[in-house]
């Protein structure tokens, strides 16, 4: 093999797996980030442990993209919760458009340490959400705190935990101006 042609092929494998690695980053960036809470990415199951003789406070924060005409928040601001145990918190969303806009919601927790201990079961922001003109909803999600917290030296003194969504326009062509 020619060493012009040796060069060219490495060239390409070099070029192919960058362009795989790029397109691959988003997907291993989120997946290591729930695995490990980094920058407060909260963890996701199917059931609580149970509740522990510990409480905190968890504060939520909600926010809108101004390219989505939506009026979000939550429908307390902070809520006393025991450690391990299942809880609920519900968000109101209104369409303030006279068109249906399809948001999603990005969320995180604060502080970060705690995204590793902060868990979801079932959240709006798994899934798109569609608000018609007009149209208000009530949106729940089920969350505990992970009692292995308390195991953490740094993360056992937090005593607050704030919960903080954005909702953005899926599509910002179908977003109202």
């Amino acid at each position: 093999m020619s060493r012009n042609l040796r060069t060219a092929l490495l060239g390409f494998a070099f070029v192919f797996f960058m362009g795989g690695v790029g397109f691959a980053s988003v997907p291993l960036y989120r997946m290591f980030c729930q695995v490990t809470g980094l920058n407060g990415t909260t963890q996701v199951a199917d059931a609580a442990p149970g509740a522990i003789d510990r409480q905190v406070t968890v504060a939520f924060d909600t926010n809108t993209s101004t390219a989505l005409p939506w009026a979000f928040k939550p429908e307390q601001r902070a809520q006393r919760i025991a450690i391990g145990a299942r809880d609920m918190a519900f968000f109101t969303a209104k369409n303030l458009s006279d068109k249906p806009i399809t948001g999603t919601a990005t969320f995180n927790v604060t502080p970060a340490l705690a995204g590793s201990y902060f868990t979801k079961i079932q959240c709006f922001c798994f899934t798109e959400q569609t608000l018609q003109p007009g149209e208000e909803v009530r949106m729940p999600v089920v969350f505990y705190v992970d009692p292995s917290i308390l195991e953490d030296e740094e993360a056992s003194r937090i005593e607050e935990i704030t919960l903080s969504y954005t909702f953005y326009p899926v599509d910002s062509a179908k977003a109202a101006s």
